[in-house]
C-alpha cells in the first residue's frame, strides 16, 4: 500500500515536471528550418544533435522522436545519425494552399529526462504551376462609341503558386485599339484591365480578336492564355451606371443569414428593354459566391451563410449591373466584419417644433440629447442628418444636439421635410438608431395667382339665350389654404364706349362667364375686355387676363332685293328686241344679304316663267338672258319670278318678279302687261293720270325725233360715219348712246349708233361697246367684243 503511494506521487512530479518544461520551452524562440517544396522523400533538413547541442548517441539514449500538430508526420528523425529527413514529398499548395509564408509546426520530445523543443519547418514555394485562365474564352462587347480612355476589366487568370512565383504581369498581343493594364486587389490579387486607346468603328472593324497572356514571377517564367473575343455594339446604347463607384459597408458577425448588407443601384438612360437591368457578381471566387446572394432584379446583396470575422475580416465583392443591350457597369462593394456591440445608442427629444412658417431667418426645430449605455470607445457617439436637407445639427452641451433650419425655407418647393437623425456610436462594429421626425412648413401669401393663359379666345354664336354659358378662365396659386382661394372679376375696359357690364358676367368663385343679352353679329362682331383674379391673403394678390369674345354669325338675314325695286310701284318692264341672240342679256337681279361668309353666299333660279324654256337665269350673278332665237310666235309679253337663296342653314330666300317685253323695234310704245293693268286698275287714279300724262309727252318726244330723223335722211345722199364708223354724205353722224350701270349692268357701257341712211328701211345700228377705262376715258380700243353683248343689232323704224 505504501509502495503504491510513492509510486503515485513520483508520477504525479514527472507530470508536473513535463507541464513545467513544456510551459518553459513555449515561451522560448522556436527553432526554424526550411526545405523547398517538391523535395524527394527522405531528403536531408537538419542535424538536430548539433543544433540541441547533444552527442550523436544522447539522441537516440533520451528516447529523441518528433511529433506534430494531427499526428501527421511529415518528418523523421533519424536517431543514429541524428539527422532531420524528410518523410515525402511535401506539397506546399495541398499544405498552405495561398497562406504565405507556409510553415509546419512540429515538436522535439527528449525523455530521461524530459525536455520539449518547438521548431518550424517552412517550405518554400518553386515556380511549379503555371497561370490558368479559367475561362479561356472571354466575350466582351464595347460600345463603338466608348472614348478612349475606357477601361474594361478582364476576368484574371489563376496560379496556385504564391509570392514573385504567382501572377506578376498581363499582356496582350500587340494591336492599334487596346492595351492592358496589370490592377492589384486589396487581397494582393492582380487582375488584367483592358484600355481602349482609340475609337473604335464597328464599320471598319465589326469584331477584335486578342491574346490575352498572364505571366508569374517565376525564374524561368511560366505563362497562361486566354482568347478575349470583342464585339463592337454598333447601336449607341447608355451602359448602366452605378448611383456611386463604391460602396462600404460594415455588417457585424453575428448577423443572420438573409440578413441585407447593402442595395446596390444603377440607373440607365436607355428606355424599354435597353433600360431593364440585371446585376450579378463579376469574377467572384467561390468563397465570395458561398458566402453572399445578390438579387439579380433590385440589386440587394444579403447574407447567404454564416460569417467568421477571425477566418475573413474583409470582401471585396464586384457587382457587374448589365442591361439587355449586353452593356454594363460595375461597382465595388467593401464589406467589413466587424465584432459585436450589443447596445444602441438612445435618442431622447426633449422639444420638437412641428410646423415652421416658410421664408422664416434661422429657427430651432427641436433638441434632443443622445446616449448609450456602452463605455469607452463602444458608447462614443455622433450624431448626422441627410446632407440633401436645409436643416443643420449644432452641439450645444455635452450629449446635447439643436436642430435649426440652414436658411429660409420654401414652402411651395417643399412642403413637408422628413428628417432622418441618425446617432452612431464608436464600437465595433458600429451600430446606429435612426429617429424620424416630420416638419411641415406653414403657408405665407408670397405667390400671386396665375392664369393657365395669357389671352382666352371665345366663339358665340349671335342671337344667343340671356345668362348662356360662354366659357371660363381659369388660374391658379402655388399658395395653401386662404391664400390660394381666387375671387375673379371684371376689370374696366380700356374702351368707354364698350357696355361691358350689360354684355357679360363673371362666376367670382369659378370664373365661369356669362352673357347677359342676345348679341346681334351685324352690330358687334367682337369685344375684348380684362379679368383680374385676386386671392384672400394678407396683403392680397392679383393677376389679369385678356378675353377675346369673337360673335359668330347666324343665318338671320334673308336676301334683300335691290334691283328690280320691289316698292309697290309700277312693276319695271325689260324691253327685248325679237330680234335678239340667244345669250342676250335681258336684266340682271341685284341682291344682297347683310349676313356674312356662306350665310352671304346668294344663289338665283328662276322659279317661273310665262314661256318656259325661253329665258334663263345665272344661278351666280342674277343675270336674266335670252336662252334662244325669238320668234314671232312667241308671246310679247313675259312674266318672270326668280328665287334668291342664300347658303345658311336653314337657307332663307326672296323672290322678285321681272316683266319682259318683246319689241319689234325700240320706237314701240311701251305696252303694260296684263298683270301690270290690273294692278293699276286699283291704284289711285291720279297715278293712271300721270302715267297717262308721261306716255304722251313720251310719244310726242318720239314723234319729234323721228320727224328731225327723217329731214336729215332726206338731205344727205350718202352715210357719214363719226369715231370709226364710215357714213355716205347726207347720213346723220354717230352718237354715243350711255347706258348707265346702275340698273341691271354691272358697269356703265357706251354705244355708238348710227343711223344709215339710202336703204330701203330706216334702222338704227348698235356698234360694238366702248367700255370706259378706270379714268372714265374712252380709250382707241372701243371696238373690243364684250361678251355680254352681241357686235350689233338693229331695229327697223316703222
Amino acid at each position: 500500500m505504501e509502495a503504491s503511494r510513492k509510486l503515485i506521487c513520483r508520477q504525479r512530479q514527472v507530470l508536473f515536471l513535463v507541464l513545467f518544461l513544456g510551459l518553459s520551452q513555449a515561451g522560448t524562440e522556436p527553432r526554424r528550418y526550411s526545405v523547398v517544396e517538391e523535395t524527394e522523400g527522405s531528403s536531408f533538413v537538419t542535424n538536430l544533435a548539433k543544433d540541441l547541442g547533444l552527442g550523436q548517441r544522447e539522441l537516440s539514449r533520451r528516447g529523441a522522436r518528433v511529433i506534430s500538430k494531427g499526428n501527421k508526420l511529415h518528418l523523421q528523425l533519424d536517431q543514429a545519425t541524428g539527422d532531420l529527413l524528410l518523410n515525402e514529398k511535401l506539397d506546399r499548395e495541398e499544405l498552405c494552399d495561398h497562406t504565405e509564408p507556409c510553415v509546419l509546426r512540429f515538436q522535439v520530445l527528449l525523455a530521461n529526462p524530459l525536455e520539449f523543443f518547438q521548431a518550424e519547418l517552412q517550405v518554400i514555394d518553386i515556380n511549379d504551376h503555371a497561370p490558368v485562365f479559367v475561362e479561356r474564352d472571354m466575350v466582351l462587347k464595347i460600345s463603338e462609341s466608348s472614348p478612349p480612355g475606357t477601361a474594361f476589366p478582364l476576368k484574371n487568370a489563376q496560379d496556385e503558386d504564391v509570392g514573385r512565383n504567382n501572377i506578376e504581369n498581363y499582356i496582350i498581343n500587340p494591336n492599334s485599339y487596346f492595351r492592358v493594364l496589370t490592377r492589384e486587389r486589396s487581397d494582393g490579387r492582380k487582375y488584367p484591365e483592358l484600355v481602349l486607346d482609340k475609337a473604335l468603328d464597328r464599320e471598319e472593324e465589326p469584331e477584335l480578336r486578342l491574346t490575352l497572356t498572364a505571366l508569374d514571377g517565376g525564374s524561368p517564367p511560366q505563362s497562361g492564355t486566354a482568347q478575349v473575343y470583342i464585339e463592337v455594339v454598333d447601336i449607341n446604347d447608355n451602359a448602366p451606371g452605378f448611383e456611386q463607384p463604391f460602396y462600404r459597408v460594415q455588417i457585424p458577425e453575428d448577423s443572420p443569414i438573409g440578413f441585407l448588407i447593402v442595395k446596390v443601384s444603377a440607373t440607365d438612360v436607355d428606355i424599354g428593354v435597353n433600360g431593364e437591368i440585371s446585376y450579378s457578381l463579376f469574377q467572384a471566387p467561390e468563397e465570395i459566391r458561398k458566402t453572399f446572394e445578390l438579387n439579380p432584379l433590385t440589386g440587394d446583396i444579403q447574407l447567404k451563410r454564416q460569417l467568421d470575422f477571425e477566418a475573413i475580416q474583409s470582401y471585396e465583392v464586384i457587382v457587374e449591373a448589365k442591361d439587355a443591350g449586353s452593356l454594363s457597369g460595375k461597382c465595388t462593394v467593401l464589406i467589413q466584419v466587424l465584432d459585436v456591440n450589443d447596445n444602441a445608442p438612445e435618442v431622447t427629444m426633449s422639444a420638437l417644433t412641428r410646423q415652421i412658417p416658410e421664408n422664416s431667418p434661422e429657427t430651432v426645430v427641436g433638441l434632443f440629447s443622445v446616449s448609450d449605455l456602452d463605455s469607452e470607445e463602444n458608447g462614443k457617439i455622433s450624431c448626422s442628418i441627410q446632407d440633401n436637407l436645409p436643416f443643420l445639427l449644432k452641439s450645444s452641451l455635452e450629449n446635447f444636439y439643436t436642430l435649426v433650419t440652414e436658411g429660409p425655407l420654401d414652402r411651395e418647393t417643399t412642403d413637408e421635410y422628413n428628417i432622418t437623425i441618425t446617432v452612431t456610436d464608436m464600437g465595433t462594429p458600429k451600430l446606429k438608431t435612426e429617429h424620424n421626425i416630420t416638419v411641415l412648413v406653414s403657408d405665407v401669401n408670397d405667390n400671386a395667382p396665375a392664369f393657365t393663359q395669357t389671352s382666352y379666345t371665345l366663339f358665340l354664336r349671335e342671337n344667343n339665350s340671356p345668362a348662356l354659358h360662354i366659357g371660363s378662365v381659369s388660374a391658379t396659386d402655388r399658395d395653401a389654404g386662404a391664400n390660394a382661394q381666387l375671387t375673379y372679376s371684371l376689370l374696366p375696359p380700356h374702351d368707354p364706349q364698350l357696355p361691358l357690364a350689360s354684355l357679360v358676367s363673371i362666376n367670382a368663385d369659378n370664373g365661369h362667364l356669362f352673357a347677359l343679352r342676345a348679341l346681334d353679329f351685324e352690330a358687334l362682331q367682337a369685344f375684348e375686355f380684362r379679368v383680374g383674379a385676386t386671392d384672400r391673403g394678407s396683403p392680397a394678390l392679383s393677376s389679369q387676363a385678356l378675353v377675346r369674345v369673337q360673335v359668330l354669325d347666324a343665318n338671320d338675314n334673308a336676301p334683300f332685293v335691290l334691283y328690280p325695286l320691289q316698292n309697290g310701284s309700277a312693276p319695271c318692264t325689260e324691253l327685248v328686241p325679237r330680234a335678239a341672240e340667244p345669250g342676250y342679256l335681258v336684266s340682271k337681279v341685284v341682291a344682297v344679304d347683310a349676313d356674312s361668309g356662306q350665310n352671304a353666299w346668294l344663289s338665283f333660279q328662276l322659279l317661273k316663267a310665262t314661256e318656259p324654256g325661253l329665258f334663263g337665269v345665272w344661278a351666280h350673278n342674277g343675270e336674266v338672258r335670252t336662252a334662244r332665237l325669238l320668234s314671232e310666235r312667241d308671246a310679247a309679253k313675259h312674266r318672270l319670278l326668280v328665287l334668291v337663296k342664300d347658303n345658311g342653314e336653314p337657307a332663307l330666300s326672296a323672290s322678285v318678279t321681272l316683266h319682259v317685253l318683246l319689241v319689234d323695234g325700240f320706237s314701240q310704245p311701251y305696252l303694260p302687261l296684263p298683270e301690270a293693268a290690273a294692278d293699276q286698275a286699283q291704284a289711285d287714279p291720279l297715278t293712271v293720270y300721270l302715267v297717262i300724262a308721261l306716255a304722251s309727252v313720251s310719244s310726242l318726244f318720239l314723234f319729234s325725233v323721228l320727224a328731225f330723223i327723217a329731214v336729215r335722211l332726206c338731205r344727205r345722199s350718202r352715210a357719214a360715219w363719226v369715231g370709226g364708223c364710215s357714213v355716205p354724205e347726207g347720213h346723220f353722224p354717230g352718237h354715243l348712246v350711255d347706258v348707265s350701270g346702275t340698273g341691271t349692268l354691272s358697269q356703265s357701257y357706251q354705244y355708238e349708233v348710227c343711223l344709215m341712211g339710202g336703204s330701203g328701211t330706216s334702222e338704227f345700228k348698235f356698234l360694238k361697246p366702248i367700255v370706259p377705262n378706270s379714268q372714265g376715258h374712252y380709250p382707241g380700243a372701243e371696238l373690243e367684243e364684250n361678251p355680254d353683248f352681241k357686235n350689233e343689232f338693229s331695229f327697223s323704224i316703222q
